[in-house]
């Protein structure tokens, strides 16, 4: 492998790499900076979050651009605050050495007069969020007309996040003759469009294959019904004590609701997503960074400004919907050379999603079960046997050993140990002493199997006379079913619509909320009417009988209670739509 002197930088930016005390150049750095540093060609590059691609054309960036002139000649977007800042900072540090270099960070969510008067004063580098950078354009608040350089990092990102216009605009105000480097993890259609319409036959470097994942993480997933997740979720905590992770969640929603309920049951977690405040989330990632938190549940989109190499463990608490977002997710581990593990907790309608994933990052699953209780105690013992054995002893102690001594003066050593370890021992084996097996076989039959369209003696199937007619898909009515029961993304499925009527299904044990939520339930003026569904399979009974309520205005509870005003359908279109021992604060 080159060194970073092989590669031709400059004296000043070598510098400041022995003070940042980088040893060696990462493959995305070895093939990107002689590329970048001897041609003015464009270039997309394809390579893992955490492989160092910052650096990749940070460092030839700073080295091609003329830091005695005010003009700005680099542009750099990012997806995020976070990852704006990160890069921003960065680049400050590439470039201590390089005397008047001047990077500002451009971004929502801060004073944009302020980020104005910084450029004014003379920008070679601008880092910004594609949102904040096109407000600032159209403001004539920066000028971006003789920039040379344009970097896209985390270019599927941005796109994922719907800012292709943005990006678009913004491009449009850059010279023709620029030189544009666009990095990414992945190469969807939507970033081989962008590759196509703004750049010029670019050179391509890739790090592995393309959306292939890095090979210092291993991937497990784990089995279980949908209703347990929360609880396999604990025991993989319990049974890493040294977890330093970033559980991911599909929404903001269960985002929150998750980091609340490991809160409540004594971890150290914290949310981050896109309904925080600013302040809020700048909060929770000093907090993370300073393993304050070890358990952080995020979203995908809030995830891409998280850049800390210690990350042991990535947890997908729920598969993303596009599978390609998976590489960007077990990025967060296994980073700066380091080794990581990617879990996953899924349900069995869910397996397939793993075979899909594993032809994309070219990476094999390895199946394993969920620790069962007194594996978990015996490792939570071990693990506090190898803390007291490492420990440094604090001599203060010594003034307090004659009393001690004299409390224990006919306790045997290994009567002691057992009282002492017993402490915390205890608090696991009684939370885990009647701990049910949560594994599932992918051949057997589960809970989840209701999830077929025919139910099963454990689930619901329901009727509700509302359907596309009002406006509403499968999903959409998910979500408003679930908004109105206050439930989980996994607490409903099967949801069936048709044209003035649809179906749905909960487990069993959640029928007597479901069925007293909805009496005498009215929205928009209308009575909602939800009844157990006579034919489990959603058949052909069950069609007749929903037309049959349909045409007397909504079914027969709702018969009755108004004076004519329910006999007549209101079109209302999509929008009508025991406790665990605490764990000690480390």
């Amino acid at each position: 492998m080159s060194t970073f002197q092989d590669l031709g930088l400059n004296d000043y930016l070598l510098q400041g790499i022995t003070d940042l005390g980088f040893e060696k150049p990462s493959e995305v750095q070895e093939k990107a900076i002689p590329l970048l540093l001897n041609s003015e060609e464009d270039l997309v590059a394809l390579a893992q979050t955490g492989t160092g691609k910052t650096a990749a054309f940070g460092f030839p960036m700073l080295q091609k651009i003329n830091i005695d002139s005010r003009t700005t000649q680099g542009l750099i977007l990012s997806p995020t605050r976070e990852l704006c800042l990160q890069i921003a900072s960065e680049m400050k540090l590439y470039g201590k050495h390089c005397k008047g270099l001047n990077v500002v960070a451009v971004y929502g969510g801060s004073s944009i007069t302020e980020q104005a008067r910084e450029i004014k004063r003379g920008a070679q580098v601008i880092v910004a969020t594609p949102g904040r950078m096109k407000d600032m354009i159209s403001r004539r608040l920066v000028d971006i007309t003789k920039i040379e350089y344009a970097v896209l990092d985390e270019a599927d990102e941005m796109l994922n996040m719907g800012f292709k216009e943005d990006i678009t605009a913004i491009l449009s105000h850059t010279p023709n003759e620029k030189s544009t480097w666009l990095f990414s993890a992945t190469m969807p259609k939507e970033v081989a469009a962008i590759a196509k319409n703004f750049m010029h036959n670019p050179q391509e470097i890739t790090v592995g294959r393309k959306n292939e994942s890095t090979t210092n993480v291993s991937h497990e997933y784990y089995l279980v019904n949908a209703r347990d997740r929360y609880q396999a979720l604990k025991r993989l905590a319990d049974a890493n004590p040294d977890i330093f992770s970033v559980i991911f969640c599909r929404t903001k929603r269960d985002t929150q609701k998750v980091a609340e309920k490991l809160i409540e049951d004594g971890y150290n977690a914290g949310a981050l997503h896109g309904d925080l405040s600013q302040n809020q989330r700048d909060l929770v990632m000093n907090a993370f960074r300073k393993n304050q938190i070890q358990m952080l549940v995020a979203t995908d989109v809030a995830a891409r400004g998280i850049d800390v190499d210690d990350v042991t463990h990535v947890i997908n608490y729920q598969l993303p919907d596009e599978i390609e977002t998976y590489t960007h997710r077990s990025g967060r581990t296994g980073r700066a050379g380091k080794t990581g593990v990617s879990m996953v907790i899924v349900s069995k309608s869910e397996v397939r999603k793993i075979k899909s994933i594993e032809r994309i990052i070219k990476r094999q699953f390895d199946k394993k079960e969920v620790p069962d209780g007194m594996e978990i105690c015996e490792v939570q013992l071990m693990s506090l046997a190898n803390k007291i054995h490492n420990t440094e002893i604090n001599h203060e102690i010594d003034k307090y050993l004659t009393s001690i001594n004299e409390l224990f003066e006919d306790t045997s050593k290994d009567e002691l140990i057992k009282k002492f370890f017993s402490v915390e021992f205890t608090r696991f084996y009684n939370y885990y002493k009647k701990a049910q097996n949560l594994n599932v076989a992918e051949g057997s039959s589960d809970r989840d199997e209701g999830r077929s369209y025919g139910g099963s003696k454990n689930s619901t199937r329901y009727f509700i006379n509302v359907g596309s007619k009002d406006g509403f898909d499968w999903m959409s009515l998910k979500d408003f079913l679930r908004e109105q029961l206050d439930l989980g993304r996994d607490d409903l499925f099967k949801v069936e619509t048709k044209d003035s009527f649809s179906f749905f299904n909960t487990e069993k044990e959640l029928q007597e909320k479901v069925l007293a939520h909805f009496t005498d339930f009215k929205h928009n003026g209308r009575f909602v009417n939800v009844e157990v569904s006579e034919n489990r399979g959603g058949g052909r009974r069950d069609r007749n009988r929903g037309r049959k309520k349909d045409s007397r205005g909504g079914g027969r509870r709702s018969e009755g209670r108004s004076s004519g005003g329910n006999n007549k359908r209101a079109k209302s279109g999509a929008g009508f739509g025991a406790s665990r021992p605490r764990r000690s604060r480390r």
